[in-house]
């Protein structure tokens, strides 16, 4: 029965080739916006799952990642007071605005963190060093975002608001494919960059007992950048308290421990908080519908054009057919032959097809900072997507041969 799949299936080359283009098609039409959705997600997070904190302290109006409202400064001593804290530290994430050397601006997402702290490590560097952090108005970046802000190699100056910025590191891997550039900086850095050009007064005011302090920013007259950055107050802005739990900590309990001290906040771990931001940009955005539209209408065209190869192949092999029904062949057999000529199409067009689609997704990072995410896991399901639709598909060659006449064979 094997040689006559395979007899079947060569017999007419250009109509294999047809038949073959659909799947490889199809295959990477799934494959493709599959690896998109999860390099999409994974990108989203990279910065949370690189970060060596158990839990994550946000304002309790957190949507996302980078979607939230200012906590004080101030918390970061209160949450190290904390039963159970061993560590906290501040992160900023903030919006600027980017001005290359010809004049053009760029909107920017400054991540502040402490050079030398422990539970923020944005990522992998491909050159210089997190400490270097400490030297005033430097930023490291993604080498994906190198063309798209008009940078060419370390060293080079722009200016964000009006403050000096110059590049001192390259990282992989770190950029969101839905934000705006991320600059990796220090704190003191960027709360200088977001209020460059501003004078502030602090506010305080009694509230429930405790003394609530801010600062007011007005525009300054003065354009003379200062040599270095302010350090931060207590009535600064940062926007996350990232916290280390001691060896053993519930985590649970810390976290109602950290909401109880830290009023007007929520406490996640590092998996909510991540998978928070995957749910919001899938879900809420409307993404994962798009992909998933796509993979469908792949997987669709695929079986189509793989239901008429084979349906066209059993009705021109119709007599041969019959001639093995009166030889008292059964029907399991014949069946054998088509989902074997099935089986046979879908691993000849798989197997190109997973190829191509490593290759652009190494080409899309490599020039575009795209990731097109292909995993084992991914590359399994796929295949067998693949298989079921080119086995479905000959279920509706099969109902062809289910009702011949063995009597065909001497028909004229």
């Amino acid at each position: 029965m094997a040689s006559i799949a395979r007899k079947n299936l060569f017999e007419d080359i250009p109509r294999f080739l047809v038949a073959q283009a659909g799947i490889m098609f199809a295959v990477s039409l799934v494959t493709i916006q599959t690896g998109i959705l999860s390099g999409f997600s994974r990108s989203t997070t990279s910065v949370i799952d690189n970060s060596q904190a158990d839990i994550w302290v946000a304002a309790s109006e957190m949507v996302y990642l980078e979607l939230t409202l200012p906590l004080p400064a101030g918390m970061v001593a209160q949450a190290q007071e904390v039963d159970g804290v061993v560590r906290a530290e501040a992160l900023s994430i903030r919006g600027a605005t980017w001005r290359s050397d010809n004049g053009e601006i760029s909107p920017v997402r400054l991540i502040g963190f402490s050079p030398n702290g422990q539970l923020f490590i944005p990522g992998e560097l491909v050159s210089g060093n997190w400490s270097d952090l400490q030297e005033p108005y430097s930023f490291i970046l993604d080498e994906s975002n190198l063309d798209s802000l008009d940078l060419g190699q370390l060293g080079e100056e722009a200016s964000i608001g009006s403050l000096p910025a110059r590049l001192i590191g390259l990282t992989q891997e770190t950029q969101s494919i839905a934000s705006s550039p991320f600059l990796f900086t220090s704190l003191e850095s960027a709360n200088a960059y977001v209020t460059s050009g501003l004078t502030s007064t602090t506010s305080c005011r009694l509230v429930s007992g405790n003394l609530q302090c801010t600062n007011v920013y007005q525009r300054s007259q003065s354009s003379t950048p200062p040599a270095r950055p302010a350090p931060l107050t207590a009535s600064d802005t940062i926007t996350y308290v990232l916290v280390q739990a001691a060896s053993g900590q519930d985590l649970e309990l810390l976290k109602q421990r950290l909401e109880e001290a830290l009023p007007g906040t929520r406490a996640y771990t590092k998996a909510e908080i991540s998978s928070q931001t995957r749910d919001y940009w899938q879900q809420r955005t409307g993404l994962g519908f798009v992909l998933g539209l796509g993979a469908t209408v792949g997987v669709i065209v695929g079986m189509v054009i793989v239901g008429q190869i084979l349906y066209s192949s059993v009705s021109d092999h119709l007599k041969e057919f019959g001639t093995l029904k009166a030889m008292g062949a059964s029907d399991w057999l014949i069946y054998r032959v088509i989902i074997e000529q099935a089986l046979w199409m879908a691993v000849l067009g798989y197997a190109p097809s997973m190829g191509l689609c490593l290759a652009l997704g190494a080409w899309t990072f490599a020039t575009q900072g795209i990731m097109i995410l292909i995993t084992p896991v991914t590359a399994a399901g796929v295949l067998g997507i693949t298989v079921i639709m080119c086995v479905g598909s000959a279920l509706f060659a099969i109902q062809k041969v289910t009702h011949v006449d063995p009597a065909i064979v001497f028909k004229v």
